[in-house]
C-alpha cells in the first residue's frame, strides 16, 4: 500500500467561504496558543519537557471551554494543528528546520481534516463532500483513487481555494525495462542523460515577465500610498484608522502578482511531473548526483538560475515515483564527474583551468586518449558508472 495525494481546485459559495475562513482562523488560533504555551512553559522552567501532540489535545478541551467559538470549527482540524506543531518541534529538535513561528492571517491559510465515518466523499466528477462545508464544486483532471485518509484545504495568496486529498491505494509497479541511466543536473539543460538526451529548461517566467513587472510596480506604488494614508489617519487620531485590507486597489495588485507567480510555478511543476513520469516508465535504475543545493544557492550569480531549474523538486518527485512504481533512484557524490573521461577513466584536473574558466567549457578532448567529449553527457555517464559500482 502507498499513500498518494491529489490536488484540485474548489469553488466554494459565499456561505462555505465564510465557514472556511472561520476554520482557518480557529486552526491558526490553536497553533499560536499551543506554541505560546510551549515557549512560556520553557521560560518558567528550563527543565520542562516538550508537550507532545497527545498532551496538547488534552489541553485543547480546556481551550474550547475558555473559547466556546472554537467548537464551531471542524474538530479534527484543531487536533491536526496540534499534530502539525508537534511535528514542527520534532524537526526542529533533529536540526532539520528552524524553530516554529507564529502564524499570521496575512499569508496563505490552511487546515487539515481527518476522514472519519466517510465524512469526506467524492460524489461525482465535479462534487465532493467535506466536513462542515457540505457539497463543494471542484475541477480536476483526475479523481482520487483508494481509501481517503485526510484532506488539506488551502487558501493561496492569490485568493484561490485548493484541496489536497491523501489516499491509501494499492502499489502499482511498472513493467521492468532492464534499462539504466545516469543524469547530470544542469543550468543549460534541466537534466542531461547518459544516453545523450538533454531535457531543456523552459523559462516560463519570460512569457509573463512584462505583465508581472507591471503589476509588481503597481503593487509597490499602491502599498506606499496606502501606508502614507494609514500614517495620516494615525496622525489625525482617527477613531478607526484604515488598514491595508481597506485599500482595494492595493489588494487587487497584490492578488494579480500572486496569480502570475502561481501560473509560472504551475507550469514548472507540470514539466517536472511529466518528465519524471517518463523517466520511471523508461528506466529501472536512475542515478543522479547528490548536490548541496542549499550551499549552491549562496552563490548569488547562480541562485536565480538554480531556483528556476527546481533541482530539489525534481529529485523529490523522482524519489517518490520510484518508490511507487518499484524503480530505483541512486544518488552519488558529484566530485570530479565532469573531469573524468568515461573512455579511459583519466582525471583531467580541469585541463589546468581555474574553476570559472572550466565552467565555460562545454566540450573537451581527453589529454590521455584523445576522445572528444561532451561535458554534460560525459558527466552523466560517469555518474551512472559510479552509481552501478555501489550496487
Amino acid at each position: 500500500m502507498v499513500l498518494k495525494a491529489v490536488k484540485m481546485r474548489i469553488y466554494p459559495n459565499s456561505e462555505q467561504r465564510d465557514r472556511l475562513m472561520q476554520t482557518f482562523g480557529c486552526a491558526r488560533f490553536v497553533w499560536n496558543q499551543m506554541l505560546n504555551m510551549q515557549i512560556e512553559r520553557r521560560k518558567n522552567n528550563s527543565d520542562a519537557k516538550f508537550v507532545n501532540a497527545f498532551g496538547m489535545n488534552n489541553l485543547l478541551k480546556r481551550l474550547k471551554e475558555e473559547y466556546p467559538w472554537l467548537k464551531q470549527a471542524e474538530s479534527t482540524s484543531l487536533q491536526s494543528a496540534n499534530r502539525n506543531l508537534a511535528d514542527a518541534f520534532q524537526r526542529f529538535f533533529k536540526g532539520q528546520n528552524k524553530f516554529p513561528h507564529f502564524k499570521s492571517r496575512k499569508y496563505a491559510q490552511s487546515y487539515n481534516s481527518k476522514c472519519v465515518n466517510h465524512n469526506i466523499k467524492v460524489i461525482d466528477n465535479h462534487h465532493i463532500k467535506l466536513p462542515k462545508l457540505g457539497v463543494v464544486y471542484f475541477r480536476s483532471g483526475r479523481l482520487p483513487q483508494g481509501k481517503i485518509k485526510n484532506v488539506t484545504v488551502r487558501l493561496t495568496v492569490a485568493n484561490q481555494y485548493y484541496i489536497t486529498i491523501l489516499t491509501e491505494c494499492e502499489n502499482q509497479t511498472l513493467a521492468k525495462t532492464g534499462k539504466r541511466v545516469g543524469g547530470d543536473l544542469g543550468l543549460k539543460s534541466l537534466l542531461n542523460l547518459s544516453d545523450g538526451y538533454k531535457e531543456p529548461i523552459h523559462h516560463f517566467e519570460d512569457k509573463y515577465r512584462k505583465k508581472l513587472h507591471h503589476w509588481e510596480k503597481l503593487r509597490s506604488r499602491r502599498y506606499l500610498l496606502a501606508k502614507q494614508a494609514i500614517a495620516w489617519d494615525y496622525h489625525n487620531k482617527v477613531l478607526a484608522p484604515r488598514q491595508l485590507d481597506d485599500f482595494k486597489n492595493y489588494q487587487k495588485a497584490r492578488v494579480m502578482v500572486a496569480k502570475y507567480r502561481q501560473k509560472i510555478a504551475n507550469q514548472r511543476l507540470d514539466q517536472l511531473q511529466k518528465f519524471t513520469t517518463k523517466l520511471v516508465k523508461q528506466y529501472d535504475i536512475i542515478v543522479l548526483e547528490k548536490l548541496n543545493i542549499k550551499g549552491m544557492l549562496k552563490n548569488h550569480k547562480l541562485a536565480r538560475a538554480i531556483t528556476n531549474a527546481s533541482w530539489s523538486k525534481l529529485v523529490s518527485i523522482l524519489q517518490y515515483k520510484c518508490d511507487w512504481y518499484g524503480k530505483k533512484l541512486i544518488q552519488v557524490n558529484p566530485a570530479y564527474t565532469s573531469q573524468i573521461c568515461i573512455n579511459c577513466g583519466k582525471n583531467n584536473h580541469r585541463l589546468g583551468l581555474d574553476k570559472s574558466e572550466w565552467l565555460d567549457v562545454r566540450e573537451w578532448d581527453c589529454p590521455n586518449c584523445r576522445t572528444r567529449l561532451d561535458r554534460d553527457i560525459n558527466a552523466a555517464q560517469v555518474i551512472l558508472k559510479k552509481g552501478l559500482a555501489t550496487q
